[in-house]
């Protein structure tokens, strides 16, 4: 059997003439051992390029990513039940590792849902080799990569959020509470720092965040997000204004500013 996390035998050993730090360090984390095993082949002809480690499981992904120093992890959808929140933990307990999700197929909501919980690319199972290459160099640079399709997909999402938000400015009122919970979701905090901030429960922000949706006519987060970005006008208030300045059942009308533009994934 195969163990559960598989170390390559030039890890820390570069080529002749190269120096540390000259490759991009790499663990492929994938359910299929003939993909892995094509995967090493393509990149061992790369000279800046090593696979450090790999993993086929979900638990041997972390593990993988905890124990081996890389810079970027292919990690295929199919190997967590939940590949966006998946990629999240794997990112909230590994900060500095990129992550590039293979999916088996074109799906623009996985697209979109990957990209805004942190993913710097994504790429089809069929990528030819050589863009695949590519697309790491560029991730490990800080870019982010996608296929001419998924660049699309995000414009059209921009767009469509950009049509609803010029109807909706005008009409948009937010709650000194709910306004509060756009800022946080706007720095990427998740509901349960969400709770804790604004010192609540997590049922409770969510509660909140349908409301903010559908004020907004929005329907999840990266819309949230593309929304904000939108509407640039005037900052929201990092924490809420004090019950003598405002009640609940009075809020303001916010067009609503995100922080920057990375917070959307």
């Amino acid at each position: 059997m195969a163990s559960p996390v598989q170390m390559q035998e030039n890890i820390g050993q570069p080529h002749e003439g190269e120096g540390q730090g000259q490759f991009i360090r790499v663990i492929v984390a994938d359910t299929q051992a003939i993909f892995r095993a094509g995967l090493r082949k393509i990149f061992a002809v790369e000279d800046d390029v090593r696979v450090v480690g790999q993993a086929e499981t979900l638990s041997q992904s972390f593990s993988a990513a905890k124990k081996f120093s890389a810079d970027v992890m292919l990690f295929e959808a199919a190997l967590a039940p939940n590949p966006p929140e998946a990629v999240a933990d794997l990112l909230r307990q590994n900060p500095g590792l990129r992550l590039v999700v293979v999916t088996a197929e074109p799906d623009q909501e996985l697209t979109l849902e990957l990209l805004r919980r942190g993913a710097f690319g994504v790429v089809s199972r069929e990528v030819e080799p050589e863009l695949l290459v590519d697309c790491l160099r560029r991730v490990s640079q800080g870019e982010a990569w996608l296929d001419h399709r998924g660049m699309q997909w995000v414009l059209d999402a921009y767009r469509t959020q950009g049509s609803r938000a010029a109807s909706a400015r005008t009409k948009v009122q937010l709650t000194p509470k709910e306004t509060m919970i756009v800022s946080c979701v706007t720095q990427g905090m998740k509901n349960k720092e969400i709770a804790q901030r604004v010192g609540t429960t997590e049922q409770v922000v969510k509660n909140y965040l349908r409301k903010v949706y559908d004020k907004l006519g929005v329907a999840d987060r990266l819309e949230l997000a593309l929304y904000c970005l939108n509407n640039r006008g005037s900052e929201v208030p990092a924490k809420p204004a004090p019950p003598a300045s405002a009640s609940p059942t009075n809020g303001a009308a916010v067009p609503v500013a995100a922080s920057t533009p990375e917070n959307i994934s």
